[in-house]
């Protein structure tokens, strides 16, 4: 998921479409300030690639996979925040909150935040020697 997301971040499409996200988050807005949205669409989605083979480098170098396990919790943190930031991605039906399609597409990333962490444990737990020291 992340590779594919990423790779669609780097494209004008993909850059274009989460503009809305980016600028009403006071945690990322930021980036496209700086960088612009193209560069800075480019920049979080090649953050989604180093999560992702650092991630699967995890089976192998379990230190890689701590590391994996803690940019995309961090950058899940950020995503999931845009549930509240992001206009129009939670509606009110007759009194009642729900989640329209936008918050459903965000909803997602409260999930891939769940295991980045359960990711992250378990690598620190095979990353760990049986006398407790860290490999």
């Amino acid at each position: 998921m992340l590779l594919w997301a990423g790779s669609y971040k780097m494209t004008a499409q993909g850059a274009d479409g989460i503009v809305p996200l980016v600028t009403n988050s006071p945690l990322i807005a930021w980036q496209f300030k700086l960088f612009g949205t193209y560069h800075g669409s480019d920049l979080i989605g090649a953050t989604e690639w180093t999560a992702a083979l650092l991630l699967l480098a995890g089976y192998r170098w379990p230190r890689a996979g701590i590391l994996g396990g803690v940019v995309a919790t961090m950058m899940f943190l950020t995503t999931s925040s845009m549930l509240l930031t992001t206009p129009g991605a939670i509606t009110i039906v007759h009194g009642r909150p729900y989640l329209s399609f936008m918050g459903l597409f965000l909803y997602k990333d409260l999930l891939s935040l769940g295991v980045a962490l359960y990711l992250s444990v378990r690598f620190g737990d095979k990353a760990r020697m049986p006398d407790g020291s860290i490999s």
